[in-house]
């Protein structure tokens, strides 16, 4: 594969505000990829984290990892982001080879790899939703790599305050066509209003037989976990701080929105998956991942 250095590319959209939680992200991808017991494995991750300047020095691999698993942020929360990538992988693969659906919606699609790294069965088609500079990072380091997808992938550049769904469907999305959508680490960004609109956008444009995988946080008062290792050290090593970035208004019921329209959802702890699956974080004192929670829903056939 050919490397892309810093100076080949444009980073717009990637390096300020919750574009640079993506590049977080891509870092704890690749230091999963890299771990002896990995649960997932993105070999497109560490080239987005050394793409961009602001990130280029960061740690992709865990030997590079000072205090290794004890490092609250490149220990604990990375090993939570990929235990969080394995448990959406196979959700996304399960609703296409199982549920048969072909049409794969990633609202907020950041540095997401999978429509080069999984194995999506003919005829799948990949939309890639999130802001311009964003999608445009990404293409300029994968076609750097030479990367090709193992679907028929499709950028949506558009902004989700935006009337994004004319955009999707203008990019060729069907909505009579059973789909599974995926918002991963996406709407505790947003307003509460913004979310219910996105999730009631999703269900309009859904028919039964489609799949929904989501991320919220249910902490009553986010801030009361300010002081917690894993803001304060995302905070100290790498510049973000977190708590800036979250929408810290109470947030609204998608779940029950869900249900109400006749969609089946079950709500589960990160923590569950963890024991599934043998490794990831534990619940710990004065947890900033105690209120995480995934959510899988499925929209009922009659």
């Amino acid at each position: 594969m050919v490397g892309t250095t810093p100076r080949d590319i444009g980073v717009e959209g990637v390096e300020d505000g919750v574009g640079a939680t993506a590049l977080l992200v891509a870092a704890a991808r690749a230091i999963e990829t890299h771990r002896p017991d990995s649960l997932a494995r993105d070999p497109y991750a560490e080239h987005f984290v050394r793409a961009a300047p602001a990130s280029a020095g960061w740690p992709v691999r865990p030997h590079q990892v000072r205090d290794g698993d004890a490092n609250p942020l490149w220990g604990r929360f990375a090993r939570y982001f990929g235990l969080r990538t394995r448990v959406l992988d196979d959700f996304l693969l399960h609703a296409v080879h199982t549920d048969g659906s072909r049409q794969v919606v990633l609202l907020g699609a950041g540095l997401d790899s999978r429509a080069f790294r999984l194995d999506w069965p003919g005829a799948s088609v990949i939309f890639e939703v999130d802001r311009a500079g964003v999608l445009a990072f990404k293409h300029q380091v994968l076609d750097g790599l030479s990367a090709v997808p193992r679907a028929t992938r499709v950028p949506v550049a558009t902004d989700l305050r935006d009337d994004w769904a004319a955009a999707l469907t203008d990019a060729g999305f069907d909505p009579a066509a059973p789909s599974v959508w995926l918002a991963e680490g996406l709407l505790f960004y947003l307003p509460p209003a913004a979310e219910t609109s996105l999730i009631g956008t999703v269900d309009r444009l859904t028919p039964e037989g489609s799949a929904l995988a989501f991320e919220v946080k249910l902490e009553k008062d986010l801030l009361a976990y300010r002081d917690s290792p894993l803001y304060t050290a995302t905070a100290q090593q790498i510049g973000i701080d977190l708590l800036t970035l979250f929408d810290l208004a109470t947030r609204p019921d998608s779940v029950g929105h869900l249900t109400s329209r006749g969609w089946s959802a079950s709500v589960h702890l990160p923590y569950d998956f963890t024991r599934r699956h043998g490794r990831g974080p534990l619940p710990e004192k004065n947890d900033a991942l105690e209120g995480n929670r995934w959510v899988f829903a499925h929209k009922r056939r009659p």
